[in-house]
């Protein structure tokens, strides 16, 4: 009882420092509000009015046909431009696509000649420049095909493919990214307040204090992991409930109680790593440059980013040991697919077992570099 007393005090203790620390306050608030919102729609999932001009050196029925195609959302209403004018407003920016449409290309395809058109891109822009490239063909293609025939009516095929979308039907960008910001905040706040907490101590003089009190270096540990780990798991229900489910309105199809218990055993383990961290660095500089080298491949390579099965093989096995794999995995079961405990047990018990021998290295690190306490 003593010692669950004395976790307890030091980790108010942690809670009433954190409180004095507005910089840190305001990192929280804006990882787990503005920052999921910026994330969950800053890149469009689809091309969105993108600016496009188009040199009609023809003037013929085809060629209006083709122009009047490109309308909102996905365009800005066509600039028709003189030929001279393609390079300057490229290099101004003004346009993204520069469609030019060559003289006599109604007549030679009604002849069957198969003429070119030259779409020009601006390749800066490069979301826009790689999906609209193939929006305007397929438009180009459509219209051509249309003045053909009479009819956008399409050859049948022989074999139709139906395509049925499970757990995001309307393939919106706003669903996986509201959600795997939340996850790569909860894996980046909870290093990023535990390490500084130490390191703070260590600054302020106050970590002398500690030694000189009744307390064990494991009470201490115990104290910054659970009041770290509890302002963490706070702002994360607070982001799914505010943000995810009211501001986006992304739907959550499994359990947030059983997610809340995942990132409880996530925190462990990260937590302890960030305690480790804050006994290497010696400053918050140093600590800054150690959590580059150390989030981002447990954010880009946990397999929230991209799937697992196109990393190479070495990669796929040494991330095993990474806390985020099995949390990407089991956050994504639970929140995307609805998955229960059945089904997310084994990813419970990596985490708790990695989250072990984490916290054992950091309290051995912790220990030997604050001396042991009777």
């Amino acid at each position: 009882m003593r010692h669950a007393a004395n976790i307890y005090r030091l980790g108010i203790k942690e809670l009433r420092s954190l409180w004095r620390d507005p910089m840190m306050l305001f990192l929280i608030l804006y990882s787990f509000s503005v920052g999921i919102y910026v994330a969950a729609t800053a890149m469009p999932e689809t091309l969105h009015k993108a600016p496009i001009a188009i040199v009609d050196e023809d003037q013929s029925q085809l060629s209006s046909r083709i122009t009047g195609a490109f309308y909102p959302p996905h365009f800005t209403p066509p600039s028709i431009v003189g030929l001279n004018e393609v390079d300057k407003g490229l290099d101004a920016g003004r346009y993204t696509f520069a469609l030019d449409i060559p003289p006599d290309f109604q007549r030679d395809v009604l002849a069957g000649r198969q003429p070119g058109l030259q779409l020009n891109v601006d390749a800066t822009r490069m979301s826009q420049a790689f999906t609209g490239g193939g929006y305007i063909q397929q438009i180009v293609q459509g219209e051509v095909a249309e003045f053909m025939k009479g009819t956008r009516a399409s050859t049948p095929v022989p074999v139709e493919l139906a395509l049925r979308v499970r757990f995001n039907p309307t393939l919106a960008q706003s669903w996986f990214g509201a959600v795997m910001e939340i996850i790569n905040s909860v894996t980046m706040l909870s290093i990023v307040l535990t390490g500084a907490a130490l390191i703070r101590e260590r600054e302020h003089g106050t970590i002398e204090h500690l030694l000189v009190m009744p307390v064990t270096p494991f009470e201490i540990m115990a104290s910054k992991v659970w009041a770290m780990g509890l302002v963490v798991l706070v702002a994360c229900a607070f982001a799914l409930f505010v943000m995810v489910e009211g501001v986006l309105s992304v739907p959550v199809e499994g359990s947030i109680a059983l997610f809340l218990a995942g990132a409880g055993l996530h925190l462990f383990a990260t937590t302890s790593i960030g305690i480790f961290m804050g006994t290497i660095a010696r400053s918050m500089p140093q600590f800054g440059l150690l959590l580059m080298l150390v989030l981002l491949p447990l954010q880009m390579l946990s397999g929230g980013s991209t799937p697992r099965e196109s990393m190479p093989e070495f990669v796929q096995t040494v991330m095993l040991a990474a806390p985020t794999t099995h949390f990407v995995k089991m956050a994504q079961a639970i929140l995307y697919r609805g998955a229960g405990f059945d089904v997310v047990w084994p990813q419970f018990l990596a985490i708790i077992a990695i989250g072990a021998i984490f916290f054992a290295i950091a309290l051995a690190r912790f220990r030997r570099t604050i001396g042991t306490m009777a």
